[in-house]
């Protein structure tokens, strides 16, 4: 002890030096962290490793150590981590080019795994997006456009996650779900075009509505001409003389007080008494 007073400066070299072993030697592991430890690059053992239904930080998390100098450490997210592609390019059956972006998300149950065939999660990430837009196109491709405005747009996404799991597992993770965020045509001249097929497609269909309702109505209203006739000729033949009175009131009114519905303004009549047309006023 005495040695340390009388040589502060080689005493605080070697509390430095002891501070920098500790500091090599304990690990702190997150909940939310799964630890690699390594060994000259082979991995050795893993810390608080993912498993199945065992909530954060029962297993593995808090205080740890490892061979300082000698021993690496790699991270692996042990939450739900996402993964995004966009801008991709899909042909539907009916020959719809859409513009497709998507996500999944994953989970890294294998950490070893991961690391053996990645080495990083952004490996990880980087051999996912390119398979997720292989299943993507196989599955899109297998049905029209109209499916992803559907029901059907969940078996569709249920395919790709399967299709991707598969991959994902010789990597050590798994897919817990993929969607589509976006699916449009693409911008420029094919989505003019489109939308043209589109615009003439419906005033055809418009035109053709039209058509069958001017038809409709004038056959319906020959039918009300017809029946109207009809009733007309048996008022008639019933009684000629108050048909030609009833006929003449409907005149009258319609003539100079109006029809009820448009009020026309004051009208003057100037007929000789001895015309056709005011006969009804004369008595019988």
């Amino acid at each position: 002890m005495s040695f340390l007073f009388r040589r502060p400066l080689a005493s605080a070299a070697i509390a430095f030096a002891l501070l920098i072993i500790l500091l090599n030697t304990v690990i702190v592991v997150p909940e939310t962290r799964q630890a690699i430890i390594t060994r000259f690059g082979k991995p050795i053992y893993i810390l608080n490793q993912y498993r199945p239904n065992q909530p954060l930080g029962s297993d593995g998390a808090g205080l740890n150590w490892r061979i300082p100098f000698v021993d690496n450490l790699v991270w692996v997210d042990k939450r739900v981590l996402d993964v995004d592609m966009e801008g991709r390019q899909v042909t539907s059956t009916d020959q719809q080019r859409l513009e497709v972006d998507a996500f999944a998300r994953y989970r890294i149950v294998d950490p070893l795994r991961m690391y053996i065939r990645a080495r990083s999660v952004d490996g990880l990430q980087a051999a996912l997006v390119p398979n997720l837009g292989s299943e993507l196109r196989n599955e899109l491709g297998k049905r029209p456009f109209a499916s992803l405005l559907s029901p059907e747009r969940e078996g569709v996404m249920d395919n790709v996650r399967r299709g991707l799991d598969r991959v994902a597992r010789q990597y050590g993770a798994e897919v817990i779900d993929v969607r589509i965020k976006k699916a449009d045509l693409p911008t420029g001249t094919p989505l003019d075009s489109a939308f043209d097929r589109m615009r003439t497609a419906r005033e055809q269909e418009a035109r053709s509505i039209r058509a069958e309702g001017a038809k409709t109505a004038q056959i319906i209203r020959a039918q009300a001409d017809a029946d109207a006739s009809k009733i007309y000729a048996t008022s008639f033949n019933k009684d000629a003389s108050f048909y030609d009175f009833y006929r003449a009131m409907q005149s009258y009114q319609t003539t100079i007080v109006g029809d009820g519905v448009n009020k026309p303004n004051p009208t003057t009549v100037i007929l000789s008494p001895q015309s056709e047309y005011l006969k009804q006023f004369s008595g019988r």
